[in-house]
């Protein structure tokens, strides 16, 4: 396969306004993407769903595309501020050629990203996207619309509730909020309006946090990335569940009763078992993880008599590989979950309302079924590199690594990768001793600075 120029891991991203995040940019990929699916619909036009997060740069980059779609001849719905999962459901609900969400997820304000989604909502595979790359560096392949050839865009902006209704229905009808008390962090981002709408619409008392958005403060101390505040208020208020979201709502971190984080590989440990003892799942069936998801919970998921299955990071390869295996469970650590049977991408509001599930189900706190998960301590680094250079070709990191590895056997792993929007190289390590995954990482970071550190 072709080497990727502008897409990554999760759609494009970067600076706001610094190639390849550039209004020019996001008007060729208009262009790209509607003269891609024009051979693919039954419409005269292809419909484009695009929606966002709250972003100061989402107001020139939702208009940027929307113009590049008008220009080769597409119809474009914009729908303001929607978390990612809820443009993926709109999509297919609409009946929609494409959808496109405009967000950065968890980054800084200052950053955007633009990721693409199907007619059913699944995510563009590398190929396709190779595809679109092509056509926005060599903008002389698509024909110029003009005259009654050229789209039209229109705004509508309660289309929301579409989203809202369907993550309510996934609740099961014996699981009342009523009595429930919980604090919410929407990291002043794409849930703002929608997830205190659900919790508040199910009968939970809810006490809100990152609902104001001025274009500069999402992710800001608050979000799923930096829970803290939202761990105090779950003490202050004495709530049953704290749940804090990241920019476009599409993963969460769940706290529990005493405000502590639970950790994202123990909420899909959680959701396997209640799955399984549901009816949902059945003993044999496949969890999907990735790379970097804890050798805890593995071990948990084929305790339970599932099986359990690694894929890339991202969850466009987890939704990929449930997609082609029929599993209806995967998630990543950071609190990324996908329910095959209702949703097409992560969904932090589905997520949380299927830990209250669980918590119903069982009649337990989340802190009581996320202890019965053993994850093995971990501890993941950053080193900011210059070159993305392949990490089996640097002597010296293979080398340390074999030396810890050996040391681990098989009470642990090592983890090296790159970012796929970052200039960042990942060092993630597992074991048995925490001292011992903190000298291991240490060490692992300092020949890793010192062979590619910027």
């Amino acid at each position: 396969m072709s080497e990727r120029k502008l897409f990554g891991t999760d759609g494009i991203r970067g600076k706001a306004n610094i190639y390849p995040m550039t209004p020019e940019v996001a008007t060729a990929l208009g262009r790209a993407v509607t003269h891609y699916f024009q051979g693919r619909t039954k419409r005269k036009k292809p419909l484009i769903i695009v929606g966002k997060d709250t972003r100061l740069s989402c107001y020139m980059f939702e208009q940027a595309f929307a113009a590049g779609v008008c220009s080769q001849g597409g119809e474009v719905i914009l729908t303001g501020p929607l978390p990612t999962p809820g443009v993926a459901f709109v999509t297919e609900s609409m009946r929609a050629d494409a959808g496109v969400m405009i967000s950065a997820s968890h980054n800084h304000y200052s950053d955007n990203g633009i990721k693409i989604f199907d007619s059913v909502g699944h995510k563009l595979p590398d190929e396709v996207e190779l595809q679109l790359e092509e056509l926005v560096l060599n903008l002389q392949l698509m024909p110029v619309k003009v005259g009654g050839e050229l789209g039209n865009a229109k705004r509508l902006r309660e289309v929301f509730g579409r989203y809202l209704v369907h993550v309510k229905s996934t609740l099961s009808d014996i699981c009342k909020l009523d009595q429930m008390r919980i604090v919410l962090d929407c990291a002043n981002g794409a849930g703002y309006r929608v997830a205190p709408m659900m919790f508040d619409e199910l009968g939970a008392e809810v006490m809100t946090l990152g609902v104001d958005p001025n274009g500069q403060n999402i992710n800001s101390n608050c979000g799923s990335l930096h829970p803290e505040e939202a761990c105090e208020q779950v003490k202050k208020y004495r709530a049953d569940l704290g749940v804090c979201l990241d920019g476009d709502a599409d993963r969460v971190t769940l706290i529990d009763d005493e405000g502590v984080v639970i950790e994202g590989d123990a909420l899909i440990g959680i959701f396997a078992k209640l799955l399984l003892d549901t009816g949902r799942m059945k003993k044999g069936d496949t969890v999907v993880g990735t790379v970097m998801s804890n050798l805890g919970l593995e071990n948990y998921v084929k305790s339970l008599g599932l099986k359990f299955h690694r894929t890339k990071v991202g969850d466009r390869y987890i939704v990929g590989y449930m997609r082609d295996n029929n599993c209806i469970l995967g998630g990543e650590p950071s609190g990324h979950v996908i329910f095959g049977e209702y949703a097409t991408t992560g969904d932090g509001c589905l997520a949380a309302l299927k830990a209250i599930e669980a918590m119903k189900y069982y009649n337990k706190s989340i802190r009581e079924l996320a202890s019965a998960i053993d994850l093995y301590p971990h501890l993941v680094k950053n080193v900011v590199v210059k070159n993305k250079v392949p990490l089996e070709d640097v002597e010296p990191i293979q080398k340390i690594v074999k030396e810890i590895e050996s040391s681990l056997g098989d009470r642990g792993r090592i983890l090296l990768r790159y970012s796929g929007t970052e200039s960042l190289a990942r060092v993630m390590v597992e074991g048995e001793k925490l001292a011992d995954v903190h000298s291991y990482c240490d060490r692992l970071v300092d020949v890793v600075t010192k062979e590619l550190g910027n």
